[in-house]
Protein backbone atom coordinates (compact mmCIF):
# COMPACT_ATOMS: atom_id res chain seq x y z
CA UNK A 1 0.00 0.00 0.00
CA UNK A 2 1.01 3.60 -0.55
CA UNK A 3 0.35 7.10 0.66
CA UNK A 4 0.78 10.28 -1.35
CA UNK A 5 2.62 13.24 0.12
CA UNK A 6 3.18 16.82 -0.98
CA UNK A 7 6.25 17.16 -3.20
CA UNK A 8 6.90 20.58 -1.70
CA UNK A 9 6.90 19.91 2.03
CA UNK A 10 6.30 16.17 2.46
CA UNK A 11 2.97 16.59 4.24
CA UNK A 12 0.65 13.58 4.01
CA UNK A 13 -2.22 14.01 1.56
CA UNK A 14 -4.01 10.63 1.52
CA UNK A 15 -4.87 7.59 3.57
CA UNK A 16 -3.07 4.31 2.69
CA UNK A 17 -4.19 3.18 -0.79
CA UNK A 18 -3.92 0.11 -3.04
CA UNK A 19 -3.51 0.48 -6.80
CA UNK A 20 -6.26 -0.60 -9.21
CA UNK A 21 -6.70 -0.25 -12.96
CA UNK A 22 -8.15 2.99 -14.31
CA UNK A 23 -11.90 2.74 -14.85
CA UNK A 24 -13.28 2.85 -18.40
CA UNK A 25 -15.68 5.62 -17.35
CA UNK A 26 -13.06 7.77 -15.61
CA UNK A 27 -13.48 10.72 -18.01
CA UNK A 28 -17.10 10.17 -18.93
CA UNK A 29 -19.55 13.08 -19.15
CA UNK A 30 -23.07 11.75 -18.71
CA UNK A 31 -26.40 13.46 -19.20
CA UNK A 32 -27.54 16.88 -18.07
CA UNK A 33 -27.61 17.67 -14.36
CA UNK A 34 -27.11 13.99 -13.47
CA UNK A 35 -25.69 13.14 -10.05
CA UNK A 36 -23.00 10.53 -10.60
CA UNK A 37 -21.37 8.70 -7.65
CA UNK A 38 -17.73 8.43 -6.63
CA UNK A 39 -15.42 7.01 -9.30
CA UNK A 40 -12.97 5.06 -7.10
CA UNK A 41 -13.71 2.80 -4.17
CA UNK A 42 -12.34 4.07 -0.87
CA UNK A 43 -8.82 2.80 -0.21
CA UNK A 44 -7.89 2.53 -3.90
CA UNK A 45 -6.15 4.68 -6.50
CA UNK A 46 -5.53 4.46 -10.25
CA UNK A 47 -3.03 6.10 -12.55
CA UNK A 48 -3.85 7.73 -15.90
CA UNK A 49 -0.70 7.62 -18.03
CA UNK A 50 -1.77 10.58 -20.16
CA UNK A 51 -1.74 14.30 -19.51
CA UNK A 52 -5.09 15.74 -18.50
CA UNK A 53 -6.88 19.06 -18.64
CA UNK A 54 -6.53 22.40 -20.44
CA UNK A 55 -4.94 23.97 -22.41
CA UNK A 56 -5.63 21.81 -25.46
CA UNK A 57 -3.97 21.54 -28.86
CA UNK A 58 -5.59 19.93 -31.86
CA UNK A 59 -3.93 16.72 -33.03
CA UNK A 60 -2.97 18.29 -36.36
CA UNK A 61 -1.10 21.19 -34.73
CA UNK A 62 1.85 19.28 -33.22
CA UNK A 63 4.21 17.17 -35.27
CA UNK A 64 2.56 13.82 -36.22
CA UNK A 65 5.41 11.94 -34.57
CA UNK A 66 4.76 13.79 -31.30
CA UNK A 67 1.05 12.97 -31.50
CA UNK A 68 1.78 9.29 -32.14
CA UNK A 69 4.27 9.21 -29.24
CA UNK A 70 1.53 10.64 -27.02
CA UNK A 71 -0.76 7.76 -28.07
CA UNK A 72 -2.88 9.81 -30.49
CA UNK A 73 -2.53 8.32 -33.97
CA UNK A 74 -5.46 10.24 -35.47
CA UNK A 75 -5.01 13.79 -36.79
CA UNK A 76 -7.46 16.37 -35.49
CA UNK A 77 -7.74 14.82 -32.01
CA UNK A 78 -7.08 17.16 -29.09
CA UNK A 79 -3.84 16.85 -27.15
CA UNK A 80 -3.75 18.02 -23.56
CA UNK A 81 -0.97 20.29 -22.39
CA UNK A 82 -2.52 20.45 -18.95
CA UNK A 83 -0.75 19.37 -15.77
CA UNK A 84 2.65 19.90 -17.46
CA UNK A 85 5.56 17.60 -16.77
CA UNK A 86 5.50 13.85 -16.47
CA UNK A 87 2.19 12.10 -17.18
CA UNK A 88 0.68 9.87 -14.54
CA UNK A 89 -2.18 11.73 -12.87
CA UNK A 90 -3.50 9.75 -9.89
CA UNK A 91 -7.21 9.51 -9.14
CA UNK A 92 -8.64 8.69 -5.71
CA UNK A 93 -11.94 8.91 -3.84
CA UNK A 94 -12.61 12.39 -2.41
CA UNK A 95 -12.97 11.03 1.12
CA UNK A 96 -9.45 9.57 1.01
CA UNK A 97 -7.71 12.97 0.92
CA UNK A 98 -6.05 14.52 3.95
CA UNK A 99 -4.46 17.93 4.59
CA UNK A 100 -5.82 19.81 1.57
CA UNK A 101 -7.77 23.06 1.24
CA UNK A 102 -9.80 24.61 -1.58
CA UNK A 103 -8.20 27.33 -3.72
CA UNK A 104 -11.26 29.62 -4.21
CA UNK A 105 -9.88 31.52 -7.21
CA UNK A 106 -9.30 28.21 -9.05
CA UNK A 107 -12.80 26.82 -8.40
CA UNK A 108 -14.52 28.41 -11.40
CA UNK A 109 -16.03 27.01 -14.55
CA UNK A 110 -18.60 24.81 -12.87
CA UNK A 111 -22.35 24.23 -13.06
CA UNK A 112 -23.44 22.38 -9.91
CA UNK A 113 -20.00 21.84 -8.40
CA UNK A 114 -16.28 21.79 -9.17
CA UNK A 115 -14.73 20.70 -12.46
CA UNK A 116 -11.33 20.95 -14.14
CA UNK A 117 -11.56 24.74 -14.40
CA UNK A 118 -8.15 26.35 -14.82
CA UNK A 119 -6.09 23.61 -13.15
CA UNK A 120 -5.58 22.20 -9.62
CA UNK A 121 -8.20 23.64 -7.27
CA UNK A 122 -6.93 22.13 -3.99
CA UNK A 123 -3.68 23.01 -2.22
CA UNK A 124 -1.53 21.41 0.44
CA UNK A 125 -2.74 22.81 3.76
CA UNK A 126 0.81 22.89 5.12
CA UNK A 127 2.66 24.79 2.38
CA UNK A 128 0.04 26.02 -0.10
CA UNK A 129 1.33 24.11 -3.14
CA UNK A 130 -1.51 23.29 -5.61
CA UNK A 131 -1.66 19.49 -5.50
CA UNK A 132 -5.07 18.15 -6.57
CA UNK A 133 -8.18 18.80 -8.64
CA UNK A 134 -11.50 18.03 -6.96
CA UNK A 135 -14.29 17.02 -9.36
CA UNK A 136 -17.90 16.93 -8.16
CA UNK A 137 -19.85 18.77 -10.87
CA UNK A 138 -23.05 17.36 -12.30
CA UNK A 139 -22.69 14.72 -15.01
CA UNK A 140 -19.10 13.95 -13.93
CA UNK A 141 -17.84 11.12 -11.72
CA UNK A 142 -16.82 12.45 -8.32
CA UNK A 143 -13.07 12.15 -7.82
CA UNK A 144 -9.85 13.82 -6.74
CA UNK A 145 -7.02 13.89 -9.28
CA UNK A 146 -3.50 14.32 -7.87
CA UNK A 147 -1.15 16.39 -10.04
CA UNK A 148 1.82 14.10 -10.88
CA UNK A 149 4.49 16.80 -10.40
CA UNK A 150 3.05 17.99 -7.08
CA UNK A 151 2.88 14.69 -5.15
CA UNK A 152 5.13 11.74 -4.34
CA UNK A 153 4.09 8.15 -3.71
CA UNK A 154 5.57 6.42 -0.67
CA UNK A 155 5.15 2.81 0.50
CA UNK A 156 3.62 2.50 3.96
CA UNK A 157 4.58 -1.10 4.76
CA UNK A 158 6.62 -3.99 3.44
CA UNK A 159 3.60 -6.07 2.51
CA UNK A 160 2.99 -6.48 -1.20
CA UNK A 161 -0.64 -5.85 -2.17
CA UNK A 162 -2.70 -8.99 -2.70
CA UNK A 163 -3.55 -9.49 -6.35
CA UNK A 164 -6.53 -11.77 -6.86
CA UNK A 165 -6.24 -14.55 -9.42
CA UNK A 166 -8.85 -14.90 -12.15
CA UNK A 167 -10.35 -17.81 -10.22
CA UNK A 168 -10.58 -15.69 -7.05
CA UNK A 169 -12.24 -12.89 -9.00
CA UNK A 170 -14.86 -15.35 -10.21
CA UNK A 171 -15.54 -16.47 -6.65
CA UNK A 172 -15.77 -12.85 -5.50
CA UNK A 173 -18.30 -12.40 -8.29
CA UNK A 174 -18.51 -8.60 -8.45
CA UNK A 175 -20.85 -7.71 -11.31
CA UNK A 176 -21.85 -4.34 -12.71
CA UNK A 177 -25.64 -4.39 -13.32
CA UNK A 178 -26.64 -3.14 -16.79
CA UNK A 179 -29.55 -1.04 -15.43
CA UNK A 180 -29.64 1.31 -12.48
CA UNK A 181 -31.57 4.28 -11.12
CA UNK A 182 -29.91 7.49 -12.36
CA UNK A 183 -30.45 10.54 -10.16
CA UNK A 184 -30.86 14.16 -11.26
CA UNK A 185 -30.02 17.32 -9.35
CA UNK A 186 -32.16 20.43 -9.30
CA UNK A 187 -35.56 18.89 -9.95
CA UNK A 188 -38.47 21.22 -9.30
CA UNK A 189 -39.95 18.67 -6.92
CA UNK A 190 -36.61 17.69 -5.41
CA UNK A 191 -34.13 14.96 -6.27
CA UNK A 192 -35.64 12.40 -8.62
CA UNK A 193 -34.51 9.33 -10.50
CA UNK A 194 -35.55 6.81 -13.11
CA UNK A 195 -34.19 3.48 -14.28
CA UNK A 196 -31.75 3.69 -17.16
CA UNK A 197 -28.91 1.85 -18.80
CA UNK A 198 -25.87 2.05 -16.54
CA UNK A 199 -23.47 4.90 -17.40
CA UNK A 200 -20.65 2.43 -16.72
CA UNK A 201 -22.02 0.07 -19.39
CA UNK A 202 -22.36 2.88 -21.92
CA UNK A 203 -18.75 3.93 -21.30
CA UNK A 204 -17.51 0.32 -21.38
CA UNK A 205 -19.30 -0.21 -24.70
CA UNK A 206 -17.80 2.99 -26.07
CA UNK A 207 -14.29 1.67 -25.47
CA UNK A 208 -15.00 -1.94 -26.42
CA UNK A 209 -16.89 -1.18 -29.65
CA UNK A 210 -13.78 0.30 -31.23
CA UNK A 211 -11.96 -3.05 -31.19
CA UNK A 212 -14.35 -5.20 -33.27
CA UNK A 213 -14.55 -2.28 -35.72
CA UNK A 214 -10.76 -2.25 -36.00
CA UNK A 215 -10.62 -6.06 -36.24
CA UNK A 216 -13.40 -6.32 -38.82
CA UNK A 217 -11.32 -5.16 -41.80
CA UNK A 218 -14.52 -3.66 -43.14
CA UNK A 219 -16.54 -6.87 -42.84
CA UNK A 220 -19.71 -7.42 -40.76
CA UNK A 221 -19.25 -8.67 -37.19
CA UNK A 222 -21.72 -10.86 -35.30
CA UNK A 223 -21.92 -11.22 -31.51
CA UNK A 224 -23.84 -13.71 -29.33
CA UNK A 225 -27.59 -13.28 -28.94
CA UNK A 226 -29.06 -11.77 -25.80
CA UNK A 227 -27.64 -8.89 -23.81
CA UNK A 228 -24.35 -8.89 -25.76
CA UNK A 229 -26.29 -8.30 -28.98
CA UNK A 230 -28.48 -5.68 -27.31
CA UNK A 231 -25.37 -3.70 -26.41
CA UNK A 232 -23.23 -4.17 -29.54
CA UNK A 233 -25.04 -5.62 -32.57
CA UNK A 234 -27.11 -2.56 -33.54
CA UNK A 235 -24.02 -0.34 -33.67
CA UNK A 236 -21.94 -2.95 -35.50
CA UNK A 237 -24.65 -3.41 -38.13
CA UNK A 238 -24.94 0.33 -38.66
CA UNK A 239 -21.22 1.11 -38.76
CA UNK A 240 -20.02 -1.85 -40.87
CA UNK A 241 -21.00 -2.72 -44.44
CA UNK A 242 -23.32 -5.62 -45.13
CA UNK A 243 -22.58 -8.41 -47.55
CA UNK A 244 -19.12 -9.91 -47.04
CA UNK A 245 -18.81 -13.00 -44.82
CA UNK A 246 -19.12 -11.88 -41.22
CA UNK A 247 -16.41 -12.14 -38.61
CA UNK A 248 -17.60 -13.87 -35.43
CA UNK A 249 -17.16 -12.47 -31.92
CA UNK A 250 -17.74 -14.64 -28.83
CA UNK A 251 -17.45 -14.28 -25.07
CA UNK A 252 -14.30 -15.84 -23.63
CA UNK A 253 -12.54 -15.77 -20.31
CA UNK A 254 -12.00 -17.57 -17.01
CA UNK A 255 -14.69 -20.07 -16.11
CA UNK A 256 -16.03 -20.31 -19.67
CA UNK A 257 -15.46 -23.16 -22.13
CA UNK A 258 -12.59 -22.56 -24.52
CA UNK A 259 -13.64 -20.51 -27.56
CA UNK A 260 -14.24 -22.25 -30.86
CA UNK A 261 -11.34 -22.36 -33.28
CA UNK A 262 -13.32 -20.34 -35.83
CA UNK A 263 -13.90 -17.40 -33.47
CA UNK A 264 -12.27 -14.28 -34.93
CA UNK A 265 -12.85 -11.88 -32.02
CA UNK A 266 -12.99 -12.56 -28.28
CA UNK A 267 -14.85 -10.44 -25.71
CA UNK A 268 -12.59 -10.86 -22.67
CA UNK A 269 -12.26 -9.31 -19.19
CA UNK A 270 -9.75 -6.79 -17.87
CA UNK A 271 -8.29 -7.58 -14.46
CA UNK A 272 -9.68 -4.86 -12.15
CA UNK A 273 -6.43 -4.55 -10.18
CA UNK A 274 -3.66 -4.97 -12.73
CA UNK A 275 -5.37 -3.94 -15.95
CA UNK A 276 -4.20 -7.21 -17.55
CA UNK A 277 -6.32 -8.41 -20.46
CA UNK A 278 -7.27 -12.09 -20.15
CA UNK A 279 -5.69 -14.19 -22.89
CA UNK A 280 -6.58 -17.74 -23.95
CA UNK A 281 -4.11 -20.52 -24.64
CA UNK A 282 -3.67 -22.45 -27.85
CA UNK A 283 -5.05 -21.55 -31.24
CA UNK A 284 -7.60 -19.09 -29.80
CA UNK A 285 -4.74 -16.82 -28.71
CA UNK A 286 -4.55 -15.52 -32.29
CA UNK A 287 -8.09 -14.09 -32.13
CA UNK A 288 -8.50 -10.34 -31.65
CA UNK A 289 -9.21 -9.50 -27.96
CA UNK A 290 -11.90 -6.96 -27.07
CA UNK A 291 -11.27 -5.85 -23.45
CA UNK A 292 -14.26 -5.30 -21.17
CA UNK A 293 -14.31 -4.08 -17.56
CA UNK A 294 -14.47 -7.13 -15.35
CA UNK A 295 -17.83 -6.28 -13.75
CA UNK A 296 -19.47 -5.79 -17.17
CA UNK A 297 -17.90 -8.95 -18.61
CA UNK A 298 -18.91 -10.90 -15.49
CA UNK A 299 -22.56 -9.97 -15.97
CA UNK A 300 -22.45 -10.90 -19.68
CA UNK A 301 -20.68 -14.22 -19.04
CA UNK A 302 -22.53 -15.19 -15.86
CA UNK A 303 -25.78 -13.21 -15.66
CA UNK A 304 -27.10 -12.86 -12.15
CA UNK A 305 -30.40 -14.73 -11.96
CA UNK A 306 -33.44 -13.08 -10.49
CA UNK A 307 -33.66 -14.66 -7.06
CA UNK A 308 -36.53 -14.45 -4.64
CA UNK A 309 -35.30 -13.27 -1.26
CA UNK A 310 -36.23 -14.65 2.15
CA UNK A 311 -38.87 -12.45 3.71
CA UNK A 312 -38.16 -10.62 6.95
CA UNK A 313 -40.15 -8.90 9.65
CA UNK A 314 -43.58 -10.30 10.43
CA UNK A 315 -43.74 -12.70 7.47
CA UNK A 316 -43.88 -16.42 8.39
CA UNK A 317 -40.76 -18.55 8.10
CA UNK A 318 -40.29 -20.03 4.64
CA UNK A 319 -42.24 -17.29 2.86
CA UNK A 320 -40.37 -15.76 -0.07
CA UNK A 321 -40.62 -12.13 -1.14
CA UNK A 322 -41.75 -11.71 -4.72
CA UNK A 323 -40.16 -8.35 -5.50
CA UNK A 324 -40.20 -7.47 -9.22
CA UNK A 325 -36.90 -7.50 -11.10
CA UNK A 326 -35.14 -4.25 -11.96
CA UNK A 327 -37.10 -2.42 -14.67
CA UNK A 328 -35.70 -2.64 -18.17
CA UNK A 329 -34.97 0.81 -19.70
CA UNK A 330 -37.51 1.96 -22.27
CA UNK A 331 -34.87 3.22 -24.70
CA UNK A 332 -32.46 1.21 -26.86
CA UNK A 333 -28.88 0.96 -25.66
CA UNK A 334 -26.73 3.93 -26.70
CA UNK A 335 -22.93 4.03 -26.71
CA UNK A 336 -20.95 6.76 -24.95
CA UNK A 337 -19.49 8.74 -27.90
CA UNK A 338 -16.77 10.45 -25.85
CA UNK A 339 -15.25 7.16 -24.71
CA UNK A 340 -15.71 5.74 -28.21
CA UNK A 341 -13.92 8.65 -29.89
CA UNK A 342 -11.14 8.75 -27.32
CA UNK A 343 -10.45 5.00 -27.53
CA UNK A 344 -10.65 4.81 -31.32
CA UNK A 345 -8.21 7.69 -31.63
CA UNK A 346 -5.67 5.67 -29.65
CA UNK A 347 -5.72 2.74 -32.10
CA UNK A 348 -3.25 2.82 -35.00
CA UNK A 349 -6.00 1.39 -37.24
CA UNK A 350 -7.89 4.69 -36.94
CA UNK A 351 -5.83 6.07 -39.82
CA UNK A 352 -7.55 3.66 -42.20
CA UNK A 353 -10.02 5.56 -44.43
CA UNK A 354 -13.13 3.65 -43.39
CA UNK A 355 -12.51 4.14 -39.64
CA UNK A 356 -11.76 7.82 -40.23
CA UNK A 357 -15.12 8.01 -42.01
CA UNK A 358 -16.86 6.63 -38.92
CA UNK A 359 -15.28 9.34 -36.76
CA UNK A 360 -16.11 12.07 -39.26
CA UNK A 361 -19.75 10.95 -39.33
CA UNK A 362 -20.08 10.51 -35.56
CA UNK A 363 -22.51 13.43 -35.26
CA UNK A 364 -24.80 11.79 -37.80
CA UNK A 365 -24.63 8.50 -35.87
CA UNK A 366 -25.56 10.37 -32.68
CA UNK A 367 -28.60 11.82 -34.41
CA UNK A 368 -29.63 8.32 -35.46
CA UNK A 369 -29.54 7.18 -31.83
CA UNK A 370 -26.51 4.85 -31.91
CA UNK A 371 -24.62 7.21 -29.60
CA UNK A 372 -26.07 9.68 -27.15
CA UNK A 373 -25.24 13.39 -27.58
CA UNK A 374 -21.88 14.54 -26.24
CA UNK A 375 -23.30 17.94 -25.29
CA UNK A 376 -24.61 17.46 -21.76
CA UNK A 377 -27.24 20.13 -22.34
CA UNK A 378 -28.61 18.05 -25.21
CA UNK A 379 -28.85 14.84 -23.24
CA UNK A 380 -32.37 13.90 -22.28
CA UNK A 381 -33.20 12.93 -18.75
CA UNK A 382 -31.91 9.33 -18.65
Amino acid sequence: MFIFVCAGCGARLTIPLSQFALRAHAHQKYGNGVQLPVLMESGTFAVDPKRLGPPWRRGNEPDPEEAAARGVPAPGFALSDGMPGTPGTVVIAPGDTRGTVLIPEMAGGYCCGLDWGEGPNMACEACGLPVTTRIDDCSLWQAVWLAPDAVRRLPVDNTAPTTLSWAELLVEGKRTPPYEPVTRWGSVVGTGHRWSWSPQWEAAAGGALTHPLAASNGRPVTVPHGLVAEVFQRALDALLPAGPPARRAVLAGPGLPGPDADADILLVPIHPQTGEIWSPAGQAASAYPVPLPFGVWMWLAFPEPYLRLPASGTMPDGVLRDDPPAPHPHQLFQVDPGTFRHTLNQLPAVRSPWLREILENLTQHMRSGLFWPTDRRGRQDP
